[in-house]
């Protein structure tokens, strides 16, 4: 028997507690387990980016740099990863090629060794400049493709995408099922077409939401697959990933035996077992997070976008328009093209699903960030936008067809400007550039934390009380 043992990336530092209890896991509740996770042997650990950036300055008052620094400070053998939304970064607007290599370049530097890269339309173009910084600063890059099913997604469309990824220069391939719709016989034909599309390592990320993750994992491996995602226990299903142990279990004894020892990652799931039950009980972990959401399969939704539908349409006291809009969604998105259902395009299209529903008529009303899909401010969709809409959207302006990044002049410079008063490390200026006003509050908060120290450490030296 050829063994193939397969490879496990940790999700529990990043995607694990951003899928359950919105990225609110604080640096001092990882620190502890870092090294046993480390003695693990896991292929990577998923610890940064996507939104544990945001989460950590605005929710936590945390420098999101100096958790990284701390994370590989503590991890001596493993691999950190994290998650980069392409021209995106890590912020729902483009950014300037300036920005995007700067904060590659100092996401390795501080201690990044795997970035992975996708677009939300799967527009290559808008990954470009994120992969060839990565390649130049010696990290490991992997483009994610964003898994979406639609008329436009054959079989031969991932093909070719894997194709194309591995001639941009890539080092693997990720398929990022974020929405939990890719099911276990699917998962053997997607990952046989990839196959004949590239020899670059095919990794699986997907999400417990449908309830079909592990038993897709199975078949995704059986087919040639050689890296999943899963998290430890007491932060997998739900809307997270399969449980870590569970699928070390499910291979034991075959060729794909994954060599993880069962007891040490036991030891790891009764550390985080208290930290689960805090969040259960101070209401950050919701119960209904934790089960199965079959309207995930039925309406091709992410189940957090379900979520959003809900409380909008209860702000506005209309909760019996549900199924309205949820056949609203699948035409919202034919208009627009056809974009997978991700970060940001699935809120876009979901809140435009609701107005059109709201308001009697359809676009009667479009959202700002409607017009600058439809103007091609994203990038480039799978199919062409409906003209009419486009129309009515952006009236005659001409749409952008170029990569959208090649219209924004550099903005380093004046990000620099705007935070020189405040700037303790050169990081601090991409912590602008992301998220401005959350930043600024969140230097604000550092200084005067720092004022108190210093006056505290003054008063003790002068004798006022005893240290």
């Amino acid at each position: 028997m050829e063994k193939k043992p397969v490879k496990i990336t940790e999700t529990i530092l990043r995607d694990a507690h951003q899928s359950l209890i919105a990225t609110r896991m604080t640096t001092e509740e990882m620190l502890p387990i870092v090294p046993k996770l480390d003695q693990v042997g896991y292929h990577s650990v998923d610890c940064w980016g996507g939104a544990t950036f945001d989460a950590c300055l605005r929710f936590l008052k945390e420098d999101p740099w100096i958790r990284l620094r701390k994370l590989r400070d503590g991890f001596k053998n493993t691999k950190l990863q994290m998650l980069f939304r392409g021209q995106n970064i890590l912020g729902y607007n483009q950014y300037s090629d300036d920005v995007v290599e700067y904060f590659v370049q100092k996401s390795i530097a501080n201690g990044i060794d795997i970035i992975r890269i996708f677009d939300c339309f799967n527009d290559l173009r808008n990954l470009q400049t994120a992969v060839n910084a990565a390649k130049k600063e010696k990290g490991e890059t992997q483009i994610a493709l964003s898994y979406t099913l639609g008329d436009a997604y054959t079989l031969d469309y991932w093909k070719e995408t894997a194709r194309q990824v591995e001639e941009m220069g890539a080092d693997s391939l990720c398929i990022k099922d974020m929405a939990g719709l890719l099911v276990p016989y699917e998962a053997t034909r997607l990952v046989s077409a990839l196959r004949e599309g590239t020899d670059l390592p095919i990794q699986i990320h997907t999400h417990y939401t449908s309830g079909c993750a592990a038993m897709s994992y199975v078949k995704a491996i059986e087919a040639g697959a050689d890296i999943i995602d899963t998290a430890i226990s007491p932060f997998a299903m739900g809307t997270s990933q399969p449980a870590t142990e569970v699928m070390v279990e499910t291979f034991r004894g075959t060729e794909y035996d994954t060599g993880l020892d069962l007891n040490l990652l036991a030891e790891i799931a009764d550390y985080f077992r208290p930290i689960q039950e805090k969040y259960l009980e101070n209401g950050t972990l919701s119960p209904k997070v934790m089960g199965v959401n079959i309207k995930t399969l039925l309406y091709q939704v992410p189940g957090g976008m379900l979520s959003n539908l809900v409380s909008q349409l209860k702000e506005a006291h209309q909760e019996d328009k549900y199924y309205e809009v949820l056949e609203e969604i699948p035409r919202v998105r034919q208009d627009l093209g056809e974009p997978p259902l991700v970060t940001p395009s699935s809120q876009i299209v979901g809140t435009q699903a609701v107005l059109n529903v709201l308001q009697g008529e359809r676009y009667k009303m479009i959202t700002k960030e409607t017009r600058k899909i439809l103007h091609g401010d994203f990038g480039k969709t799978i199919k062409p936008f409906n003209p009419e809409v486009q129309k009515l959207a952006i009236g005659d302006d001409e749409p952008i067809t170029c990569r959208p990044a090649d219209l924004i002049p550099p903005q380093l410079p004046e990000y620099e400007e705007a935070i020189k008063d405040y700037k303790q490390q050169d990081e601090d200026v991409l912590s602008y550039a992301l998220f401005p006003q959350v930043a600024m509050d969140f230097f604000k908060y550092r200084d005067a934390q720092q004022q108190k120290v210093d006056v505290a450490e003054a008063d003790a030296a002068n004798g006022a009380y005893p240290v």
